[in-house]
């Protein structure tokens, strides 16, 4: 065979290449071989130097955490209109008549009792004591209670004018403006027709008042008194 017997060798090139040189032989295949070499070496430094480092993709935005229960506010109702503790004086009275009123008309609003017998409550209290909670002369003790003034009409007292001796109750218990008016609407109960009675006549059926026409003048006031209050 002319020429040389080339041996062939595998080389690997750390850049990944084969290539195949033939051992002593200076002919094309060798030069082809080490073009191919000088390439690849070149296309790899050029890959190197044009790489650039791509920043990293931005992080989604994430969505709003789902509420906890009990977190999520809730709307608060209105508030009621808080009424005053004590009502404001109509018809002529002062505040200590219109508390005396309010605690009359309260006991009969628990009891159940109808609005006219409300109104011949307290026009009954306007003619027996003004509405005022009166002690009496002739009862001394009486004075041991939270009163308004004295009045000297026998054993009469409270703002009924009710007489401990005729059974109304202890002089304690009268002096007390709820205990009195529950004992009057208690009383009041009793009498037949009562509701078809004019109020003067209701109040007298319970009073036995030595004045029976008296109560009437006090039905226009009472009327007034209880509106407001009711």
């Amino acid at each position: 065979m002319p020429g040389r017997i080339a041996v062939a060798t595998g080389v690997t090139c750390c850049l990944g290449l084969i290539g195949v040189a033939g051992v002593g032989e200076t002919g094309p295949a060798h030069l082809e071989v080490r073009e191919a070499v000088a390439d690849r070496a070149a296309a790899d430094q050029r890959a190197s130097r044009d790489f650039t480092r791509v920043a990293p993709p931005a992080a989604a935005a994430l969505p709003p955490p789902a509420p906890t229960p009990g977190a999520t506010a809730t709307k608060k109702p209105p508030r009621k209109p808080v009424l005053p503790a004590r009502p404001r004086p109509v018809a002529g009275l002062d505040q200590r008549q219109m508390d005396n009123a309010k605690a009359i008309v309260d006991v009969g609003r628990e009891m159940k009792m109808p609005r006219r017998a409300l109104v011949v409550a307290v026009a009954t209290a306007m003619q027996e004591s003004n509405l005022y909670n009166l002690a009496s002369d002739v009862v001394p003790q009486s004075f041991d209670h939270p009163h308004q003034g004295s009045g000297s009409d026998h054993d009469s007292v409270g703002l009924f004018q009710q007489r401990p001796s005729s059974g109304w109750g202890a002089v304690a218990q009268l002096m007390r403006p709820a205990y009195a008016a529950r004992a009057f609407y208690a009383a009041l109960r009793e009498v037949p027709g009562w509701k078809d009675m004019s109020v003067t006549a209701a109040a007298q059926a319970v009073q036995v008042s030595a004045y029976p026409d008296a109560y009437a003048r006090h039905e226009k006031r009472a009327t007034t008194v209880v509106s407001a209050l009711v």
